[in-house]
């Protein structure tokens, strides 16, 4: 796809901004999907459901809370979130660019599912990234170690392809050696959440070194699972051209007011 363009597709933006090149749409993504050209996106970033909304229990700030997140989390059974993942990840698959890579995270209730999609897919794994949270919530039974981590795995489109990986720039990132795939980042900080909170949100550092470590400027990037739109505002941070799906309209309105805070204030954390 030429650089510059973003794609058109039939079904009506929620949002666009051509000065910011962002584009939301409102819906599911196995419906704004398949409207998307081939080919056309050069790095997916998704963070799909976990299915963990099932009448659960955590912690958090210190005091037990629901786990429950929405409808969009509940549990469809083993095999029904894995033919989820699978349709999905396909989607992605046919639109990222020959040379294109993607970013999924997930806990290990879903990634393991995520993982075996992409070998199915044919997708080339390329790096299995530990990001590691310093001060992540106890553990209320006491009958487990505490989780005090995610996963993210990044893969090529294929076999075939030849992946953008910006060494020297992770190199710099990681004083002057080799970065390793253990990332300890902190969760999102408080003026990452001023506009609204979203339960599953990922820190702005998280995701601008995906970006930095997988793309140029220029870039099209697709999240098929938007949230509060952190991967738009880093998106919009680099200078990377961005498309944002989700099913939640009070998300996308929080995403438009972080992504107009990032277009006054470039720099600061929104």
């Amino acid at each position: 796809m030429e650089k510059g363009k973003t794609a058109c597709i039939a079904i009506e933006p929620w949002y666009t901004d051509p000065t910011q090149a962002v584009t939301l749409y409102h819906g599911d993504c196995m419906e704004v999907l398949p409207e998307l050209p081939d080919g056309s996106v050069d790095m997916v970033f998704a963070d799909p459901p976990y299915f963990l909304s099932n009448g659960g229990i955590t912690c958090h700030a210190g005091r037990m809370v629901s786990v429950d997140k929405g409808k969009w989390d509940k549990s469809m059974g083993v095999e029904g979130n894995h033919a989820f993942n699978l349709a999905w990840l396909a989607e992605c698959q046919r639109v990222l660019a020959k040379d294109g890579t993607i970013w999924v995270s997930g806990t290990a209730h879903a990634i393991y599912s995520v993982g075996f999609a992409m070998q199915q897919l044919g997708f080339k794994i390329l790096n299995d990234i530990v990001w590691y949270k310093p001060n992540a919530s106890p553990n209320l039974s006491c009958r487990y170690f505490t989780h005090s981590t995610e996963t993210l795995l990044w893969a090529a489109k294929n076999a075939r392809s030849k992946h953008t990986f910006n060494y020297e720039r992770m190199k710099e990132l990681a004083r002057g050696k080799q970065m390793r795939n253990l990332w300890e980042i902190p969760p999102p900080r408080p003026k990452e959440k001023k506009y609204g909170k979203h339960p599953t949100q990922k820190p702005l550092q998280l995701l601008e070194r995906v970006l930095l470590a997988s793309t140029s400027e220029g870039d099209l990037v697709l999240d098929p699972f938007n949230g509060s739109g952190t991967t738009g505002v880093a998106a919009l941070r680099l200078k990377r051209r961005y498309v944002g799906i989700e099913t939640e309209e009070e998300y996308l309105r929080i995403t438009v007011e972080r992504l107009k805070d990032e277009a006054r204030n470039p720099g600061m954390l929104v």
